[in-house]
């Protein structure tokens, strides 16, 4: 009898002739959490769908051995009655149906009449969230009714109501507040003393630590090494992910700050649902050329209002001045504001930074058709000597440029959405989460190219949740708090986490 319940051995996937995975190894014991870590691109998601049977039996090589027994599954479904269960990072619930109904989704318990029993359903449901310490969600209400961390818990419920074995977590906590991702951790914690298994995956280095036993390192879709938690450091993981030493993970580069170049003066947005509220309350700001500023706040704070309002994008009502070199200009939508000299590239690529099904190349060029047309023909040579050369500045791993971008991993994803803002030009770049959900070694490379750009004469607006990422990285960072600027500091000595913390929490003094 096998100690693992899972062996993947020697596993390969290859897609259009360029192997994804090159003899992959992955070992997983009863009650065990395996952290698998990887840069993006690495093939860690390949390897998840190769194992839950996204990628079938015979589209892949190698041997899967399940308790023991070699596993050949064709069909997800097959997996998952085996016991193995994928949570993906984007979440696959329904939002107009209930907690319950998400949960029992084609499984639903009937009645001998063979209509749903919905009763019974609730009751089970209630069950359910109660045993995994989620009684405070209601299996009747819309799942819309909770906020994105309470979804993936209910995910999480949904995988276990399937008698789960393994658990698979692909960036459960992308989204999640760290409040939220605790309440997670510790479910996770709960799943593995009840004896069941997960692998892990995320590029939150502090997570794997806390929640591993064990982490698995795949390179270019190659197995690196796998090791006990206890026997590795944050250094060891990454140096193993990225195969070198990185002993700074924010390369800070002296860099000219010039002329103020850009001003924000007066911005206020409203909530798109209900125009009492105010998401971003009067906020003025300046911007010098070369600098980058950072703004730092809570969640639900107003910072992507803020961006999306002077990019032109903000979905609600909003007003304020913007001048650039000193003279107002009007932004009523994205193209005046990339004809101006603004460019951004939005928090969430998925929805609004990326065709899915159009090539990789294609999505680049985008923002500037216009550069290629003639006669209202593309200069197809023209524009593929540009994708290939903003793919190779960027060092963007596709196959082919023509690669739907959608078949990219997410930090390719993002190098790819960045590169498209890029291509105009812009003397202002807004990046909006820029490295969310982007591996260790791709975030290095993006920092190193702002730093780049700034020294160029271009300024850099980045919107950040990471607090180390903006002190690492800003030479001046503005604080929101509940729609209001509470603070704009320089990013010298003095200013630490709490500093700017104590700053996001503390509501501004209105004069009577």
């Amino acid at each position: 009898m096998s100690d693992y319940l899972l062996e993947m051995r020697g596993i390969t996937k290859s897609f259009s002739g360029v192997k994804a995975l090159d003899g992959i190894d992955l070992r997983v014991r009863p009650g065990e959490c395996v952290g698998l870590c990887g840069e993006n691109g690495a093939g860690k998601s390949t390897m998840m769908k190769v194992l839950s049977a996204v990628h079938p039996y015979g589209s892949w090589g190698g041997t899967i051995l399940w308790n023991g027994q070699e596993l050949r599954c064709t069909t997800i479904k097959e997996s998952e009655e085996a016991g193995i269960v994928i949570i993906h990072q984007e979440l696959m619930l329904i939002p107009q149906l209930s907690v319950a109904e998400n949960i029992f989704l084609g499984r639903e318990p009937r009645t001998f009449g063979g209509m749903i029993d919905f009763d019974a359903m609730y009751v089970e449901a209630a069950r359910l969230l109660s045993g995994l310490r989620m009684g405070h969600i209601n299996p009747v209400q819309p799942v819309s009714n909770y906020a994105g961390g309470e979804q993936q818990l209910i995910e999480i419920a949904k995988a276990l109501s399937k008698n789960a074995k393994l658990l698979i977590l692909d960036e459960p906590t992308s989204s999640l507040t760290k409040s939220e991702t605790a309440i997670l951790l510790r479910l996770v914690k709960d799943l593995k003393s009840r004896g069941t298994a997960c692998v892990y995956i995320s590029h939150k280095l502090e997570e794997i630590e806390e929640i591993a036993d064990s982490v698995t390192v795949i390179r270019d879709g190659r197995f690196v090494g796998d090791a006990p938690m206890a026997d590795l450091t944050t250094s060891d993981i990454i140096r193993m992910m990225v195969g070198r030493e990185m002993n700074n993970l924010f390369p800070r580069e002296e860099h000219p700050i010039g002329e103020i170049v850009f001003e924000a003066i007066g911005i206020t947005c409203l909530d798109p649902e209900n125009r009492l509220r105010k998401r971003v309350d009067d906020v003025s700001f300046s911007l010098r050329k070369g600098e980058i500023l950072g703004i730092a706040g809570l969640v639900g704070a107003g910072r992507t209002e803020l961006v999306s309002a002077l990019f032109g994008a903000y979905r609600g009502t909003h007003s304020g001045e913007v001048k650039i070199d000193g003279k107002l200009v009007k932004i009523r939508n994205p193209r005046e504001a990339v004809r101006h000299g603004l460019c951004m590239v939005p928090e969430d690529r998925k929805a609004h930074g990326i065709v899915p099904g159009l090539g990789v190349g294609y999505n680049i060029t985008l923002s500037v058709l216009d550069d290629f047309t003639k006669a209202g023909l593309i200069d197809e040579a023209q524009e593929f000597a540009t994708i290939g050369d903003a793919i190779k500045r960027l060092r963007i791993k596709t196959a082919s440029p023509l690669l739907p971008i959608s078949n990219l991993s997410g930090g390719n994803q993002q190098k790819a959405v960045i590169s498209k803002m890029l291509e105009p030009k812009p003397r202002v770049l807004i990046l909006d989460e820029p490295t969310r959900g982007v591996d260790v070694g791709a975030k290095y490379e993006i920092y190193k190219l702002m730093f780049s750009l700034v020294r160029e004469g271009m300024s850099i607006i980045m919107v950040s949740s990471e607090l180390p990422e903006v002190l690492g990285i800003s030479d001046r960072v503005l604080v929101i708090g509940e729609g209001e600027l509470r603070g704009d500091f320089i990013n010298d000595d003095t200013l630490t986490q709490e500093r700017v913390l104590t700053a996001a929490i503390t509501p501004l003094k209105r004069a009577a």
